[in-house]
């Protein structure tokens, strides 16, 4: 028998380590959209290179490809359509126009500091004079920059959905545990799901004026007239897919429950919530979709000063750039918007074995 070389040996159990390790952080690049990273780390690490780079061209090199054929007729086409704002910007203007904002909020920022360093100063001389009751500390009330209005947007869309959720799985359990719950919440479901934000939005707005009066509160009218929109337009998906996976549990598991005598709060917390986890997640990520998607259009018409309005702003200015900022919000959004859904399925797999995408 030929004897095996140890350094070999040890070679081998290195590079088996080494692609244990790649395997293992497989699966959390693909849940940030990262897959193609992992064919590349299998062929630098020698696992036939050849295969791996049709994984590459697969994973990075179709999507590059697409992406460069949509700009290329982006590029040619759009200077062919001309609207009443000129016509309308390729990738260079819309590119052009981050750069400008970025200098804005750079701008705004320097205001700002200024600002802040002149009320200093002042309220310094003031302490030293011995008039400490002239002393006074205001906030900076500049317009708001480009990155200001997209916290905003993203505070508010979590604000709208935290209570989604809150209202949406406690009813989803229920009616899922429940034949008579899940009769009464059933019509309710049909009736409102359907209805636009637009509809919604002018009633949330008469009731938000009537009932929260104070003008020095925590949140401010608006900010609450699109969360709440936010809620009403995106706490049915969560409710819907929780109906669906506690009514979906196994009945052996029910039984198992009968038997050893649950409570209603041990049945819940140890059996419904870990079975249905998977579908309950599915039906958070869909309605934090939707509450994004809504939320732009509720800030346009609450006038809340995040992206919503940012594009509203813009297309009343109706300046040579006002199209090809609400391009580069149109992008904004939408890369928001998938890094979302990205946090919410990293938070799915983190507690589910759902593999689900």
């Amino acid at each position: 028998m030929t004897a095996i070389d140890p350094q070999t040996l040890d070679n081998e159990a290195r590079r088996a380590r080494r692609f244990a390790r790649i395997n293992k952080a497989d699966a959390w690049f693909r849940v940030f959209g990262l897959a193609w990273l992992t064919p590349i780390l299998k062929a630098a690490a020698g696992d036939n290179p050849r295969a791996q780079a049709g994984e590459i061209w697969r994973l990075l090199g179709v999507p590059l490809m697409a992406i460069a054929v949509f700009l290329l007729l982006w590029g040619t086409l759009a200077p062919k359509v001309q609207t009443s704002l000129g016509a309308v910007p390729g990738p260079v203007q819309v590119w052009e126009q981050v750069g400008a904002l970025q200098a804005d909020a750079a701008r705004e920022q320097q205001k700002a500091a200024a600002f802040y360093e002149r009320q200093e100063a002042r309220n310094a001389e003031h302490i030293a004079n011995g008039d400490t009751d002239r002393v006074r500390n205001r906030a900076y009330t500049g317009k708001p920059t480009y990155y200001d209005q997209i916290w905003t947007s993203i505070k508010t869309v979590f604000f709208g959905f935290l209570i989604a959720s809150i209202v949406a799985i406690p009813l989803g359990i229920a009616a899922g545990l429940s034949v008579t719950a899940n009769a009464a919440l059933n019509p309710l479901i049909q009736i409102f799901k359907p209805v636009s934000p637009l509809a919604w939005l002018p009633i949330v707005t008469m009731i938000v004026s009537a009932v929260y009066t104070t003008n020095d509160g925590m949140f401010s009218k608006s900010f609450l007239i699109s969360a709440i929109t936010v809620t009403l337009c995106s706490l049915w998906p969560t409710l819907i897919n929780t109906a669906l996976g506690v009514s979906s549990i196994d009945k052996d598991l029910v039984s198992v429950s009968r038997v050893l005598k649950m409570n209603t709060y041990t049945k819940i917390t140890k059996l419904v919530l870990p079975s249905a986890l998977p579908l309950i997640f599915t039906g958070l990520r869909l309605s934090l979709g939707v509450g994004w998607m809504v939320l732009i259009a509720a800030e346009m018409l609450a006038q809340n000063p995040g992206l919503g309005k940012f594009v509203w702003d813009e297309f009343q200015n109706g300046s040579s750039q006002s199209l090809a900022r609400i391009m580069v919000a149109v992008f904004t959004i939408g890369i928001i918007g998938f890094l979302l859904d990205r946090v919410m399925y990293a938070l799915q797999s983190m507690f589910t074995f759902s593999n689900n995408r």
